[in-house]
């Protein structure tokens, strides 16, 4: 093997100085039009509430979070909400992945009824409004099931959100090559040991990006079922907001606390990824 010359080493130093600089500055390009959208969005609710003359109460906001009376802590409403807002993303998250998994596996199995009812429900659910469907399952189907509303709410976004996991779910399958399902079934496994131990493993990593989606967006989307008069975050932070009139320090908040649970979903679904990608090398 030949040893590079100098001109050749130093050549090479200027092309990597060269793509840092560029790096750098596409860097600092995006943090300087990021700053600049933040700058603009504040200077636009700002300008908004002082044409409204509006009076910003910010110090009254902490005792909606918690207080502290004779040495005990009191939860106030946004941290309830918050509460109940997090056990309907967990359940409507673990319901949802159940069923778009079923449905997933009915589209791709070889039954004519099968692959008809799984189509019939994702025409259903995904060509008609979040909102008509939560009264449609409080309305109609919680009085037939005897079901309270929590889990009322809980099984609408469930359905709901399971038409896109679905989809995802059936991509992720067809997506691993069929090769793996030939030896997989040149050795005599069972479909069921098939799609556990070589489908899924294989297509898992490649689902994480678009269930990530998935679960950021039940997650706001379970802010709906304060229509049904669940006692969510934002239903708690409506119910301040007619106690106490602060509309734009409550509804910024409650954005916050939103905005904080999606970053952190994103987080750790961008975490569990690169452990899968690690383990399959």
């Amino acid at each position: 093997m030949t040893t590079p010359g100098p001109d050749t080493i130093e050549m090479l130093r200027a092309h990597d100085r060269k793509a840092r600089l560029g790096l750098l500055r596409r860097n600092t390009s995006d943090w300087v039009i990021f700053l600049a959208g933040v700058a603009l969005i504040i200077w636009g609710v700002v300008a908004g509430a002082g044409a409204m003359r509006y009076n910003w109460q910010w110090y009254r906001v902490p005792r909606y979070f918690y207080r502290e009376i004779d040495g005990e802590i009191i939860w106030g409403p946004l941290i309830k909400g918050l509460i109940v807002t997090l056990q309907i993303t967990l359940w409507g998250a673990v319901l949802a992945f159940g069923i778009g998994l079923a449905v997933a596996l009915l589209r791709l199995s070889r039954s004519y009824a099968g692959h008809a009812l799984a189509t019939v429900y994702l025409e259903l659910i995904r060509n008609t409004p979040l909102l008509v469907q939560m009264y449609l399952f409080y309305f109609v189907l919680s009085p037939i099931l005897g079901i309270e509303r929590f889990w009322t709410g809980v099984l609408c976004l469930a359905v709901f959100e399971a038409s896109f996991i679905s989809e995802i779910i059936r991509g992720g399958i067809l997506s691993v090559p069929r090769d793996q399902w030939e030896a997989a079934s040149s050795l005599g496994l069972r479909s069921r040991v098939v799609y556990g131990k070589v489908v899924l493993p294989q297509a898992v990593p490649l689902m994480l990006p678009p269930l990530t989606s998935s679960m950021v967006n039940l997650t706001k989307s379970s802010a709906i079922v304060s229509t049904i008069a669940i006692f969510d975050l934002t239903n708690e932070g409506r119910t301040v907001i007619a106690d106490t009139f602060m509309t734009f320090e409550i509804w910024l908040t409650v954005a916050g606390i939103y905005l904080c649970l999606t970053i952190t979903l994103s987080a750790i679904a961008g975490w569990l990824e690169r452990r899968s990608r690690r383990a399959q090398r």
